[in-house]
């Protein structure tokens, strides 16, 4: 509490006591082991399959020689990569996170493989080029953990020639405009980029007071710290659940990419129903 004389006093809650107070001060041991054992949980650990386990041992500088990075937030982006990326070439995992939190009942603990059935975000790597790495990330990174996560990513990827691309989704209805929005204006993406990203983008830029949250601003501020040619693509849509037109919608941001990913022209149609999957309302005002 500050006096009119600016000086600062340490006060405490009238509502307790001294007594009370010095009680809720200290820790106990047993307080400690609690703390200690949820942040081993809340842990994230990035797992490599052995070959890059032994391409990341035997660099000069530890790293893997990728020279870009793809990240996928969201069911719409991640879709859109398994029926018109993955299905384009000879794609295979190579890597994935494991971690827990209150959204994603997943585990911390480190495997040779990933647990059937477990929400993370999986890595790929195309046979025969090893210079893309994708990233599928359908489990909630929460707040706690988004700086483990990039930092254990870019841990493994050279700063220098580097450059990353992130789709993300997001709900049309947080996205803020002066102007009505009819259903034909949707989907739509907006981009956000680094200072060190100087290529063309294909959409118009994020206007304010908008925000981009979660993984893809956690990468999208480490690539901007560390110098790292980056570019968010967010794409709003009024759909709850994924669908092929928003997929559709982020093939213009893999155009400077062209040469390196292959796109699918024609998706397989089993694909898409895979990745489209409707949820049925199984109860509602009148069941």
């Amino acid at each position: 509490m500050a006096t009119f004389f600016g000086e600062v006093l340490s006060v405490y809650s009238r509502a307790v006591d001294e007594d009370e107070q010095e009680e809720l001060d200290e820790e106990t041991e047993e307080d400690i082991q609690i703390r200690h054992e949820l942040l081993q949980k809340r842990e994230v650990h990035l797992n490599w399959c052995p070959e890059l386990c032994q391409d990341i041992e035997s660099s000069s500088d530890k790293k893997l020689q990728h020279s870009h990075l793809i990240l996928a937030v969201g069911p719409n982006a991640a879709g859109f990569l398994s029926a018109h990326v993955l299905t384009a070439g000879d794609w295979a995992p190579v890597g994935w996170f494991s971690l827990w939190n209150e959204r994603s009942r997943g585990t911390s603990r480190l495997s040779d493989s990933p647990a059937v059935g477990e929400p993370g975000c999986l890595i790929y790597q195309q046979k025969g080029n090893a210079s893309v790495l994708i990233c599928q990330c359908l489990s909630y990174v929460a707040e706690d953990q988004l700086f483990q996560w990039t930092d254990k990513i870019f841990a493994c990827l050279p700063k220098r020639g580097l450059s990353v691309l992130v789709l993300s989704d997001s709900p049309v209805a947080e996205y803020k405009t002066p102007n009505y929005i009819n259903g034909s204006s949707t989907p739509f993406l907006r981009a956000l980029k680094t200072s060190a990203y100087k290529e063309a983008l294909r959409c118009p830029l994020l206007e304010q007071p908008n925000i981009v949250t979660g993984l893809a601003a956690a990468v999208l501020s480490h690539c901007e710290v560390q110098g790292v040619p980056a570019v968010l693509y967010q794409c709003y849509s009024d759909m709850i659940v994924p669908d092929s037109v928003t997929m559709e919608a982020y093939r213009v941001a893999l155009m400077l990419l062209s040469k390196t990913v292959k796109l699918e022209s024609c998706p397989n149609a089993d694909v898409l129903q895979k990745v489209s999957r409707v949820t049925d309302v199984s109860s509602n005002l009148y069941t």
